[in-house]
This record gives C-alpha cells, structure tokens and sequence, in this order.
C-alpha cells in the first residue's frame, strides 16, 4: 500500500537556548532534520514525504532537501499555529488511499524497526501508537491530594502515530479542541479507538540542549554497530 509521513517540523529554539529552530540545529555536521527525513526515505523505497514546517524557514529547510535528498519524494507545505492545524495541512496533499505516518521532526532517531513494526500495525488494524513504560515513578493530582499510579501502567506515547488513510483523513475533518496533544487524541474524538505499539526508548524527542547530547551519543553507537 502506498505509504506517507507527515513530518511536524514547527519548533522553536526557546528551549535550546538558540535563535535557530532545533529542527536545523547540527548533529554530526548535519541538521537534526536531515536524519529524521533519511530514516523514512531509507525504510520504504515507495514512501513520500510532506514536510510541515513554518512559513519563515521554508527556504532553509529547501536547502536541505535540495543538499541531501531526492526531491520527488519530499512536498513542502506551510504549518499552522496549531499542531493540529500543522498536520491537517500536511495531510490535505494526501488523496490516495495509504498508511500515513505524523512524525515529530526532532525525533530524528527513529529507527527502521521501529517505522516498520508501526506501518505492519496500521496496515492490519488501522492504528498504531508507539509507546514505552514510564521508567519514573508517576503520581496523578486530585482534589483531595495525590495518588501513585502504578508505572507499569502508565505508558508515555512517542511518534511516528500510525494510521490508515480511512480512518486519519476523516478525522482531521472534526473541529479543534485544546485537548488535542496528538494525532491519537483526534482520532478518539472522531469517535475510534487507537491501539499501541512497542516504541523504543532511543527514540528521543530533542527539546533542550542534554537531548542534543543525548542523540549525538546514541548516533555514534548506531555508527559504530553498523561498522561492526
């Protein structure tokens, strides 16, 4: 089946401490995005790619593309101020029948398994979510005070969120509510449940300059199992 990722570039350095987005930020000589893009171009040879990014870098983000990449299989289009209206626009270039991938730019770590085991997921059910247990001990606010959930139980979601066409594209049709924290919150308020998926704990979401660090370690090791 045909296959798209969407891939959410509409962050900001505040966090970073940086005035360039963290998107664009280095990581061993090239830009966070280049390896975000890479590692879905690199898992299926027939996957495309809408890159959602702000108005204000979209001829930087050019650069990249035209650096680095076959520029058939990459769209550009502009975000919103929304996640939710950012994606709805990416998802308006996407007409055939697919499984749609929605990626976090700056989870530029994601791996192969991890797009495969996701795409295998939707194509046979429709959804799916990556996920990984909470490794911190977690306790939920009431009005009476806090309580410990058991962390067993608590799973903390990643990207990229996996759907078949049929059942995202309609649901972006809905209007916007502030509990929208992702594409799995849409699809529930569109009335369908999501299904999770075993995600991976390297897939890490670069937002403050340890996670820069972080990925510039894991990326040496991923170099250095490949050498071997």
């Amino acid at each position: 089946m045909k296959k798209f990722a969407v891939i959410v570039a509409g962050g900001t350095g505040t966090r970073m401490g940086t005035d360039l987005p963290k998107q664009f930020l280095s990581l061993h000589d090239k830009p966070v995005l280049y390896y975000t893009i890479q590692a879905f171009l690199d898992s299926y040879k027939d996957l495309e790619i809408v890159l959602v990014l702000p108005v204000e870098h979209m001829d930087r983000a050019q650069e990249i593309i035209d650096g680095y990449f076959d520029k058939e299989r990459i769209r550009l289009t502009a975000g919103g101020d929304t996640r939710f209206q950012s994606v709805k626009n990416g998802l308006a270039l996407i007409e055939e029948e697919s499984i749609i991938f929605v990626h976090d730019g700056v989870r530029c770590l994601v791996s192969k398994e991890l797009i495969h085991r996701c795409y295998g997921q939707a194509l046979e059910i429709g959804t799916a979510i990556p996920a990984v247990v909470s490794k911190d001990s977690i306790r939920f606010i009431m009005e009476d005070g806090n309580h410990v959930l058991d962390r067993e139980k608590v799973m903390v979601i990643q990207t990229p969120q996996t759907f078949h066409s049929k059942i995202l594209l309609p649901a972006y049709q809905i209007d916007f509510k502030d509990k929208f924290t992702d594409e799995a919150t849409v699809v529930e308020a569109f009335g369908l449940k999501v299904s999770l998926v075993q995600g991976d704990d390297n897939n890490i979401k670069i937002t403050r300059p340890v996670d820069l660090l972080l990925a510039e370690k894991l990326l040496n090791l991923r170099e250095t199992e490949v050498k071997e």
